[in-house]
Formats: C-alpha cells, sequence, structure tokens
C-alpha cells in the first residue's frame, strides 16, 4: 500500500514530512544565514557599524549574526532583507524553483519517490508519487484506514485502489476521491512505474470544484 507522507506509522500512507526531518531542514537552512549575510554586506561594501546604523540592529548582534552564533529571527532579517533590497527567500538561502511558492524536495519511502507539490503549513498536502513496478502487486496488499480526505489521479500507469470492497484499477486520466476513514491501499497494476497526483486533507479537506464541465462561469 502506499505510503502517506502524514502518518509514518501508516505504510499506505501519504508521508508528510516527519518532524526530524523539518528540523534537520531548518538546521542546514540556518548554518548558511551568516556566511551568506557576510558575503552579502562584503559585496555592497557596508561595515558592520553602518548596517547596524541603517538597520537599528546592535553592532553585537550583527557580528555574533554573521558568525552563527545569533539565531536569525524574523525581526533580524527583515530589516536586513530591506537594507540589502534583497527577497527574504535570498538571506536564508531558499532553493529556486520554477514556482517561487514551492519549494519540493523530493524523498523515498518503502521505495517510492514523493515529490511534494505544497508546504506543510495545514489544509491539503499535495504530492505527485511515483510507484515502481510490482510495488503492492501481491496478494498480501493491507488496507489501512485513517483520518482525512484523499483524491488521487493518475498521470501514467496503472493504480491498483482497494476502496473497501472495490478492487480498481485507475489509469492514465482517470481519479478517485474517497474518505479515508474507509479501508484502502494502493499498488502498481502495470508492468511500468505508475506516477500519480494525490491531495489529502487531514482533517477531511475536500476539494471544492468551481466550474464543470457544461457549466458556464462568471
Amino acid at each position: 500500500m502506499a505510503d502517506h507522507p502524514h502518518d509514518s506509522a501508516h505504510p499506505t500512507s501519504h508521508p508528510v514530512a516527519t518532524t526530524g526531518d523539518a528540523d534537520e531542514d531548518l538546521a542546514a537552512v540556518l548554518t548558511t544565514v551568516g556566511p551568506r549575510l557576510r558575503a552579502l554586506r562584503r559585496e555592497r561594501g557596508t561595515t558592520l557599524a553602518g548596517l547596524s546604523a541603517a538597520t537599528g540592529i546592535s553592532l553585537s548582534t550583527l557580528s555574533r549574526l554573521e558568525s552563527g552564533q545569533r539565531k536569525p529571527t524574523l525581526e533580524l532579517l527583515l530589516p536586513l532583507a530591506r537594507e540589502y533590497r534583497v527577497p527574504l527567500d535570498e538571506l536564508v538561502g531558499a532553493p529556486a524553483t520554477g514556482d517561487p511558492r514551492v519549494h519540493a524536495r523530493p524523498f523515498k519511502r518503502a521505495g517510492q519517490t514523493f515529490i511534494p507539490l505544497t508546504r506543510h503549513l495545514g489544509g491539503l498536502h499535495a504530492y505527485k508519487q511515483i510507484m515502481p513496478p510490482g510495488y503492492g502487486a501481491g496478494p498480501d496488499l493491507e488496507p489501512r484506514v485513517h483520518e482525512g480526505h484523499e483524491w488521487v489521479y493518475v498521470l501514467a500507469g496503472r493504480l491498483r485502489l482497494l476502496l473497501g470492497s472495490r478492487d480498481l484499477v485507475l489509469t492514465a486520466g482517470e481519479a478517485a476521491e474517497f474518505d479515508t476513514r474507509t479501508p484502502h491501499a494502493f499498488g502498481n497494476a502495470g508492468p511500468n512505474a505508475v506516477e500519480f497526483l494525490s491531495l489529502f486533507g487531514a482533517q477531511g479537506e475536500r476539494i471544492h470544484v468551481r466550474a464543470r464541465p457544461g457549466t458556464s462561469v462568471r
């Protein structure tokens, strides 16, 4: 069954990044802020004293920020971003992507590849999942249940979906929506990798469709 990032104990659930993963990512980002601030200040030809006068941040705090001895906070980074006239993301070294709202970092779990398409700040979580051939193809595919609501859309391949008493195969262009309190499991029903999009609402959030075929939108 396909893993869900939001439920590490549920081998068929969507893998929401764990707290440990998030902490490691945050720590990695924070360690690069100081050197980045120092390099940016030197590029601009600004002294610590001049920067302190322009931002109102004490000289000692700026020095500790650049040396990594002071944890960067929004209260400190926002005036620095304004002074340097750069986006806040540039100060913290957020990875560049085609869409600046999404910072996808693929990860693997139980043989699958997950590509997060949203930040985990509540509400719906979106993933692109890639399931290798043979995944969940045996008779021991075990349905699980958990809180939430899920919507899947197949991009390529054949996705097996056990849903309650039904054993379905979804192909490219087909979708399914269900309450995850219904026993469910995913598997690969074809000879090639299956790729699909998954939207999951841990609190039961559902997709709100504003337009349907044959309906005009004003």
